[in-house]
């Protein structure tokens, strides 16, 4: 009897030191080790944990006694990630902004590249499209390219340091954020001259996204050299819509990819994962977006048409997915409506160790602190492995 209870204990130890040897145990993996290993499909105690949230909703919550002033979302909630957003890729970076109209409610603006758009004053929200002086090849190849120079003004090299500094203190996975090409030229341009032109003119906007991939290059080999290597890439590159991508992707194929190639080679050559942002509905073009080597796709947006277990089952083998929860179940509030949201998705997505919990968007101020404190707690539970 004794020798059998003693051989049920050594099994119990050997299963117990088995598993903390394979993702270093609960209580010590930091958010770096986490997320290194999902971007790798490697097993991990739990899924990633991750955000974003519009700029009211801290001052909300900090109003309410939440968050102190200077605490960050990261810090707060323990996510295991950190972005720093270090450049400025605006072409005239000596223009300064100038007001051309103003309303109660909003205000109209010339900015650096060119381009009028209309800005709401009180609450977060992406700035309308009013005009641009580029509209056409000859309007970029006169105003806005000759002044897409790489040098170092370009740069926060203190906010890169400091940022990344603050991630490895905290063991957080650090990333290089910021935009590439398609997130590059319709704000030099607009979405409907940019399509126009992908459709008549490809060569015109092949030459906008060489252009702005080879400064982005430049400007990372400029970065890293001084102020060393980030944990991953964070490209942003809004290329849907509702239910549809802005392009084909035979135009994907043939315009934007080869530009991807390069921006996400770049990575690779430096051992660097790559995670891809793209609101609204990519599908169609993810087998290329896969090709040119991303690593992850963040934020699957559900209103937009896009399907998380759809993706999991069709790509989980290649990529790793971060977001695809619906954040309108947030917005009610609603516990119950919360836990349908969560349960009819984490048990399947965890599968292959490469989920990260996101919402499908970003939190807005209407959704009570109580309520996101509630959703990580319950994502959490339901993907710990």
């Amino acid at each position: 009897m004794v020798n059998i209870i003693f051989i049920l204990f050594f099994r119990i130890l050997c299963y117990h030191t088995t598993n903390k040897s394979l993702f270093k145990g609960a209580e010590t993996m930091t958010g770096k080790e986490r997320m290194t290993r999902i971007l790798r499909h490697e097993p991990v105690d739990r899924i990633g944990l991750y955000e974003h949230f519009w700029g009211d909703t801290h001052r909300e919550w900090h109003e309410k006694g939440y968050l102190r002033q200077d605490e960050s979302f990261e810090a707060h909630f323990q996510f295991d990630m950190q972005e720093c957003w270090p450049f400025t890729t605006v072409a005239d970076l000596d223009f300064k902004r100038q007001t051309v109209a103003e309303t109660e409610d909003t205000i109209t603006y010339l900015d650096g590249n060119g381009a009028t758009l209309r800005q709401h004053k009180f609450h977060d929200a992406t700035p309308e499209h009013v005009d641009f002086k580029v509209k056409e090849r000859e309007d970029w190849e006169r105003l806005i390219k000759p002044l897409l120079k790489a040098e170092p003004r370009r740069i926060n090299f203190e906010a890169y340091r400091n940022a990344k500094a603050e991630a490895a203190k905290a063991g957080r996975f650090f990333v290089w954020s910021g935009i590439n090409v398609f997130e590059s030229i319709h704000p030099v341009c607009g979405h409907e001259n940019m399509l126009v032109g992908m459709a008549l003119d490809p060569d015109w906007i092949t030459d906008m996204a060489q252009t702005y991939a080879k400064l982005t290059v430049d400007l990372q080999t400029m970065l890293f050299d001084q102020e060393g290597y980030p944990d991953g890439i964070w490209y942003y590159e809004d290329m849907g819509y509702k239910g549809s991508p802005f392009m084909s992707p035979a135009m994907y194929d043939a315009i934007i990819k080869p530009s991807h190639t390069h921006t996400i080679g770049f990575a690779k050559e430096h051992g660097l994962p790559v995670i891809m942002h793209s609101c609204g509905y990519v599908e169609p073009l993810l087998p290329g977006m896969i090709d040119a080597g991303i690593d992850c796709l963040q934020v699957i947006e559900v209103k937009a048409g896009m399907d998380l277990l759809k993706l999991h089952r069709t790509y989980g083998n290649q990529i790793a997915f971060m977001g695809g929860i619906d954040v309108r179940t947030l917005y009610t509030n609603d516990r119950a409506v919360i836990d349908q949201e969560l349960e009819s998705k984490i048990p399947l997505v965890k599968e292959g160790y490469n989920y990260v919990l996101h919402s499908d968007h970003s939190i807005p101020r209407t959704v009570q602190y109580e309520t996101y404190e509630y959703f990580i707690k319950r994502g959490l539970e339901l993907g710990t492995y």
